[in-house]
């Protein structure tokens, strides 16, 4: 009975440090973007003084503003394009081909991005040279982010695909469904869930996304992440830490309502099938 309970409370002891671990130093930066006095860790009394100030700063409304359009277009994309992949690799187990598909589907997961961003930066600026185009900046960022966030979601999509019974497939071909049809009509409806998932995951990573960022960025085209390191190199600027409370918040509020919106159609999905088993 003891050691049951000294090994319970010890696992709780450690997941607790844990957390106090990753979502204190969040916290202290939360708190400390009210404070009045420009001297981090040093409490001066509460004030708004620096969101005000934020709602004047161009260059960080103006990086914000492109990373959030760069990171909705990349999780649309990733989504798209990793759906795709993702059925391709899990419902056609052979094809000419598959073995080199994969491996380039998973291939950004393990690469650092460190290479990838490289890379991608030598090729398009060979590109440009000989066709005089893409310039960099938004688009060549989003080409980039794309690569990275459609292996993620190929992940997230084909685990739901593996979970899924491929007879509701087969039933609705049976019934004289095509197979555009059937992907449309039965496969998306039953994947919902990971499609969100998947995008709010690319949406997330394309974000705060530092390294290819950086190497894909041009004159003009700096996002938030990039403007906040190059601000932290100088010194601290209590203007990032209400930058950074407000797309806490804003994450947290997304978050939020997409696990009330997955619960609520996982709840309908179930009484759903409920009902077509009584009907049975």
């Amino acid at each position: 009975m003891n050691g049951n309970f000294i090994q319970r409370w010890f696992g709780r002891g450690w997941l607790s440090l844990g957390y106090v671990f990753l979502y204190l130093p969040i916290l202290v930066l939360i708190v400390f973007s009210f404070n009045s006095s420009r001297q981090d860790m040093v409490w001066s009394g509460f004030s708004l003084r620096w969101y005000a100030e934020l709602m004047n700063d161009t260059e960080i409304i103006s990086g914000f503003g492109l990373s959030l359009k760069i990171a909705v277009l990349t999780a649309t994309a990733s989504v798209v394009l990793g759906t795709f992949a993702a059925f391709t690799l899990n419902r056609y187990q052979r094809f000419f081909g598959r073995t080199l598909f994969s491996g380039m589907v998973s291939a950004p997961l393990v690469m650092p991005e460190v290479i990838i961003g490289l890379s991608l930066l030598l090729m398009l600026v060979s590109v440009q040279k000989v066709f005089g185009f893409p310039e960099r900046g938004m688009l060549t960022i989003w080409l980039g982010h794309t690569l990275l966030g459609m292996a993620y979601a190929a992940v997230v999509v084909q685990s739901r695909l593996q979970e899924m019974s491929k007879s509701l497939e087969e039933a609705a071909m049976d019934l004289g469904c095509k197979p555009h049809q059937v992907f449309f009509l039965v496969t998306l409806p039953n994947i919902t869930q990971a499609l969100a998932s998947a995008w709010l995951l690319t949406f997330t990573l394309s974000l705060d996304d530092v390294v290819l960022s950086a190497f894909l960025s041009g004159p003009g085209s700096s996002t938030m992440p990039i403007v906040i390191f190059s601000r932290a190199r100088l010194g601290l600027d209590p203007r990032v830490n209400a930058v950074a409370a407000l797309t806490i918040l804003a994450v947290t509020i997304a978050v939020i309502a997409s696990s009330l919106w997955l619960a609520r159609g996982e709840r309908l999905r179930q009484r759903q099938v409920q009902a077509a088993a009584k009907a049975e």
